[in-house]
Formats: C-alpha cells, structure tokens, sequence
C-alpha cells in the first residue's frame, strides 16, 4: 500500500467519523426534551393560535376574559396527557377550529406554496439584480471601447475648459 493509498483511506476514515458524530448530535438535538410533557406542552401551545381574535400564540394570549385560550389549553392538556402525537392534537384542533389555529401553515398539499414562494421571490430577484448588474457592467466595457474622439472635439473641450477655468481641475 503507498502512502496516497494510505492518506486516502485516513480521509474517508476521517470523513465517515465527522458524519457518524454529525448523525449522532442531530439525533440527540431532536430527542431533548422529547419525554419532558411540559416542554411539550409548551412547544405545542406556541404552535397554535389563539381563536379568540386577538392573533396571539396560544401560550402567548394574556388578555382579559379571554373566552378562548382556556378551553384550548385544557383541550391541548387532554390531548398530551391521552397519549396523542403532534400531529393528531393539530388535526384536531384544525378539524375543530379551522387552518388558521396553527401557527405555522402545514408542509402539504397547497400549503407547501406559503414554505417555497418566499425563497422562490427571493431567488428570482437575485437573478434579476445579478442580470441587472451584468447589463450595466456590459454597457460601461462597451463605452469604454468606443474610440477616441476625433481632434476637432479635443479641442472644443481644451477650449471649455480654458474658458471656464477649469483647466487643472476634475
């Protein structure tokens, strides 16, 4: 075995050991505080709104005599302590109180156009302004081309500028 054969294999060996403890940070990042009901139930209740009108997260709605945000609450308790997952307790809140009680719209069907447009506008113009850019950059080379004026014109200019006092100037 040479010594490239030898540094190739302790590249791989080095790369496969970075995405093997990469994979592991990911996994243990998403499974903190996956057991903890009460981290859940702070993550979900911030994940839905309010259906009173105010436009508040559910976990964020404070005013008085809200007729709301206790029911939905005790609801989202329910549904925690019954065992459901994340995505019966949305679906049922959805089913009961509308779309508009998530927080965020789902990554499904036509709502996955409120997740894509954003990045799509942002894209396209960046590619409009790089072009943009690109045409002036093309026009200033083109001008800078052109060929030199002819005498006649060099010297009505030396003639302005002797008039003007602007001789050794801008």
């Amino acid at each position: 075995m040479g010594a490239t054969d030898m540094r190739a294999s302790r590249r791989i060996t080095f790369w496969l050991k970075t995405a093997q403890a990469l994979a592991l940070a990911v996994a243990v990042c998403f499974s903190l505080g996956a057991t903890d009901a009460g981290k859940r139930y702070n993550d979900l209740n911030h994940r839905l709104m309010c259906t009173c009108g105010c436009a508040e997260i559910l976990g964020e709605c404070n005013h008085v005599g809200c007729p709301s945000s206790e029911g939905e609450l005790d609801e989202l308790r329910t549904g925690i302590a019954g065992g459901q997952t994340d995505k019966q307790i949305f679906d049922s809140f959805a089913a009961k109180y509308g779309a508009t009680v998530l927080a965020a719209p789902t990554t499904e069907g036509f709502n996955l156009v409120a997740w894509i447009a954003p990045f799509a506008v942002f894209a396209a113009a960046l590619l409009g302004t790089i072009l943009l850019v690109r045409h002036w950059s093309v026009g200033k080379s083109e001008l800078a081309a052109e060929p030199e004026p002819n005498s006649e014109m060099a010297a009505l200019r030396d003639r302005i500028r002797h008039e003007t006092g602007n001789e050794g100037g801008f």
